[in-house]
């Protein structure tokens, strides 16, 4: 590494504020109510609205009583600090995904991490994307992304309530070497079409591989490791026999307990659900005069 590029890297660690430390939060802690560890059922209500029609809108809400402001992630003047929490706040929740892999260096130094940056995006074929940030230190990229683009594998890990304190272990700064499994206590549990271990406690678990990689090069800054995107194919599904139905189709929300991520150090548990069937045009045409009068005017043009 030259001066430059060594200068740059130290300036961009300064500006780097994505984790910031907490101070005094075990005194913030005792401060709040337990978690309710009851495993209560989570509760089925009804739906916000149910007397909403078609051309409601949102009921009872004035949309010219607020206004927006419109901000460019872009300017000059705004650090992207700014628009890290702003997405992780007005982007939530968000699902953990909880990420084993192992280095394709010969060593097979295994990895474990979670991440937010994550979805699945189909189901025929099931895929999912997981978005990899930038972070100082030009070509140091993070292990996770780092294995995935040398070995092609991985498996995708679901976290429950009662597994947060041990995930949230694992994003902690080890050095290179030190095992996040050993970090969170987690186990091994042997994985079928690839090479990472699943993770014993996690209801649900799906071992996968790379299908492509997406690096942002045009939006690199100096001192800045690529930003990028990998899309992952799944290629075997494991899941807790006492949380799926009998189709093995559908898993309990009971047992799954899963966590959303928020905004800041925030999760969020799910305690209550509603559900909202679609419906269908032809059926609803009949029962909506709004929706007779716009299939009228649809067939009249």
């Amino acid at each position: 590494m030259n001066s430059a590029t060594s200068e740059a890297t130290k300036t961009a660690q300064a500006q780097y504020k994505i984790v910031d430390k907490v101070h005094n939060f075990d005194k913030v802690l005792a401060q709040r109510p337990d978690f309710d560890h009851s495993n209560a059922p989570i509760e089925v209500t009804k739906n916000p609205d149910p007397d909403w029609h078609y051309g409601d809108g949102v009921r009872g809400h004035n949309p010219h009583a607020t206004k927006h402001i419109e901000v460019d992630p872009y300017a000059p003047d705004r650090p992207t600090v700014n628009n890290y929490r702003m997405l992780i706040s007005g982007i939530a929740p968000r699902p953990i995904g909880f990420i084993s892999t192992v280095s394709g260096d010969g060593s097979a130094t295994k990895n474990l991490s979670p991440f937010s940056y994550f979805q699945v995006i189909d189901h025929d074929p099931p895929m999912f994307v997981v978005g990899f940030s930038a972070r100082p230190g030009g070509d140091r990229a993070k292990d996770t992304y780092r294995n995935l683009k040398e070995t092609g594998e991985c498996v995708i890990n679901a976290v429950s309530e009662n597994m947060i304190e041990a995930v949230n272990a694992t994003a902690i700064d080890a050095p290179y070497g030190v095992s996040e499994w050993d970090i969170s206590g987690l186990h091994e549990a042997p994985a079928s079409t690839v090479r990472p271990a699943r993770v014993q406690e996690s209801v649900f678990s799906v071992e996968g591989k790379v299908v492509d990689v997406k690096e942002f090069r045009d939006h690199q800054r100096e001192g800045m490791s690529v930003a990028g995107m990998v899309l992952i194919k799944a290629t075997r599904f494991w899941v807790r026999e006492d949380a799926v139905d009998k189709d093995v189709s559908h898993i309990d929300i009971n047992k799954l307990r899963p966590l959303g991520q928020l905004g800041g150090m925030a999760y969020g548990r799910i305690t209550s659900t509603f559900e909202l069937p679609r419906k269908h045009w032809g059926d609803e045409c009949q029962k909506s005069e709004l929706l007779s009068a716009l299939d009228k005017s649809r067939e009249d043009r």
